[in-house]
């Protein structure tokens, strides 16, 4: 996989003398790198200022500009990269993850017993879309945006420009079903060159949507239905710059459209980590993590995306948002950069971001322990909590959680399996547990060597008093890097007639174990009204914090006999929502609100709340350029100038 940066800057950062202090500066097109010497000078106070080295680390993407040639045009993730399941053998294709090329012996049986799955049925890949809706773009503003950047209006890049990775989205998506798609798809390199795409848009009155990684799963980049201006998607993706890397002052300034494993590799090749894992950070951007708030598996240890931000630049139609100073912490009255933390879009363009970095981990251990039931471990994970011990990752597991892992475990060598039945029979024989409702939480430990040792045996400790046992790092590891591969299973279930999808929530610890066991039922309560008989409900807690902590859900079912499933799987998550909120749960802990939770907004920050909401709006987009929807906005208001094109 190559880099992709500049062979100067690479010699630099191989050299002894610059990797003290490295510092890179941004550079626009037609412009060449610039070096200077600042210790030839000395300030007022007589102060040396140390010696920088200027230029741009170009990040060669590990996601083409036309995605569909390396990503599934109707699902998620890699091309290569799928579940296939057949009479004989069940396996994950290709060699990106742990389980790609292994055979799944259990996978089929764990189908046919929780979704009555036919088997022989077969399955197929839809047929790539052929027609697309004309473009809306008129000549003359082609003409002005292609003189800034680059611009398409093939169809394909308009379509998977479209949407994110909600189930609606999907589902429309393999339908070929979309009601409104983008008129056309920018690339910007540069900030300069947002703010002259954005200026255009003022003046002609269309409508922006920026575009990151595509793995929204709120609606907030789905084109709204019935906009009736060109609407043109800012594709990020170009804008994914290293601008200056400073190991000194542990700081890095990164364009926002570069993806988190394009930037985690360029930081790791260097020594450092930006830690930031969410599930989706093989395909998902920073100005994404920004715009939704977003939060990573590892934040324990780094930080959520809030923690990680030392500094943003942003382009709104009234201009440019940019605090004067680079601190880490400003007493300046409320702090701005947290209106756009979490925008969704709504506001404006996310075009930079400083960050800051850590070096890495001279030891990463995976781990596991095997519980009783939920409650055991529940109370486990609040007491590390409490003790303030997480380690970077520490997730639980409940039992259909826990089968579900088990049925994508890999088949084994012998001694695998003499090894998997020994600690089978030590933990159901011997200690006792009920395999329909023991519960395993999964550990990520980093640091040095006496830390991470320190920490793993605290909370050994800690798990014994809640009848906890060690589960073994194998069952670690696979726990953590499955993550990465359960978004793959909606493509294979909506393939056999089940329609699957996650929601997540926070919620104060001493209303978690309600708000988890009534959600739950009510979710059967709506299954049993509408006489689904074959699915599944699951939870797992994935993040700690002192005051609470956040919990996913997981649920699926078979679709046979409904006309439309996709519509009654959201009647059943928003009754699941409602259950949530009752048992004082948010509406959303890092997934965001976009169109698909926005009915829940006003009642979760109040009326003046919203009113905040839209007056930023007012002062920053009074035309509403970027008309998302999201949150409290609706799609019109009256401040809105309709198009004059």
């Amino acid at each position: 996989m190559s880099s992709g940066f500049v062979t100067s800057a690479k010699n630099m950062l191989e050299n002894k003398e610059y990797s003290k202090n490295v510092e890179t500066k941004a550079v626009n097109n037609n412009k060449t790198s610039s070096f200077s010497d600042k210790n030839k000078n000395r300030g007022a106070k007589g102060a040396d200022v140390k010696k920088k080295y200027e230029t741009v680390i170009k990040v060669k993407s590990v996601i083409p500009r036309r995605r569909q040639d390396l990503l599934k045009w109707y699902g998620w993730g890699y091309k290569d990269s799928m579940f296939v399941i057949n009479e004989t053998t069940t396996t994950f294709t290709g060699s990106r993850y742990l389980l790609g090329g292994k055979n799944l012996p259990y996978a089929k049986q764990w189908l046919k017993e929780h979704f009555d799955l036919d088997i022989s049925k077969p399955r197929k890949t839809p047929p790539l879309p052929t027609s697309f809706p004309q473009s809306r773009l008129p000549a003359n503003v082609k003409e002005e945006l292609q003189k800034i950047t680059l611009l398409s209006t093939d169809g394909m890049d308009r379509l998977i420009r479209a949407h994110g990775q909600t189930l609606h989205d999907v589902y429309n998506l393999r339908e070929n079903n979309f009601p409104r798609i983008p008129d056309a798809v920018v690339w910007p390199e540069n900030h300069e060159q947002v703010e002259d795409i954005v200026n255009c848009a003022s003046r002609h009155h269309f409508v922006i949507i920026p575009f990151g990684g595509g793995t929204s799963v709120s609606g907030s980049v789905t084109c709204p239905a019935n906009e009736d201006r060109p609407i043109v998607v800012l594709d990020t993706s170009d804008m994914n710059s290293i601008l200056w890397l400073d190991k000194e002052q542990l700081l890095a300034r990164v364009q926002a459209g570069i993806v988190g494993q394009d930037l985690e590799r360029e930081m790791r090749a260097r020594g450092f980590t930006v830690g930031h894992e969410p599930d989706s950070y093989e395909f998902s951007t920073l100005g994404g993590w920004v715009a939704t708030r977003a939060s990573g598996m590892k934040k324990n240890t780094y930080g959520n995306i809030e923690d990680l931000v030392v500094q943003t630049k942003v382009v709104t139609p009234r201009g440019v948002i940019e605090k004067s100073c680079r601190v880490p912490r400003l007493s300046c009255g409320p702090e701005w950069e947290h209106i756009v933390l979490g925008s969704e879009g709504c506001l404006g363009v996310v075009t930079e971001v400083t960050l800051k970095i850590r070096p890495l981990p001279p030891v990463v251990r995976y781990g596991s322990l095997v519980f009783p039931d939920w409650d055991s471990g529940f109370y486990f994970e609040r007491e590390v909590a409490r003790q303030r011990l997480q380690p970077s990752s520490i997730r639980l597991m409940d039992n259909e959680q826990f089968r579900f892992g088990h049925a994508l475990k890999m088949e084994q060598s012998w001694g695998g399996v003499l090894l998997d039945g020994l600690k089978r029979f030590y933990i159901t024989k011997i200690k006792g547990f009920d395999p329909c409702k023991l519960c395993l939480v999964t550990l990520l430990m980093e640091g040095t060597a006496e830390k991470v040792a320190d920490s793993e045996k605290k909370m050994n400790n800690i798990a014994a008093q809640y009848g906890g046992v060690p589960g073994g790092a194998k069952n670690g590891e696979i726990g953590y890097t499955l993550t990465f591969v359960i978004a793959y299973v909606r493509d294979l279930a909506l393939e056999c007639d089940i329609v699957a999808e996650s929601f997540e929530t926070s919620v104060s610890w001493e209303r978690a174990l309600a708000l988890c066991r009534n959600t739950k039922a009510r979710v059967r309560d709506e299954c049993d009204k509408r006489r689904i008989t074959h699915y599944l409900i699951s939870c797992r807690l994935t993040q700690t914090y002192d005051a609470g902590c956040c919990i996913y859900f997981y649920f699926g079912f078979k679709t046979v006999g409904f006309s439309d499933p996709v519509h009654v799987y959201e009647e059943i998550e928003e009754a699941a929502r409602d259950e949530i909120i009752a048992n004082g749960g948010s509406i959303s802990h890092h997934h965001g609100v976009g169109k698909l939770r926005k009915k829940w907004y006003t009642a979760t920050v109040s009326e003046p709340g919203r009113h905040l909401l839209l007056a930023a709006k007012k002062a920053l987009d009074p035309d509403n350029i970027f008309a998302l929807g999201n949150m409290a906005f609706d799609q019109y208001t009256p401040d809105i100038v309709k198009s004059k094109l």
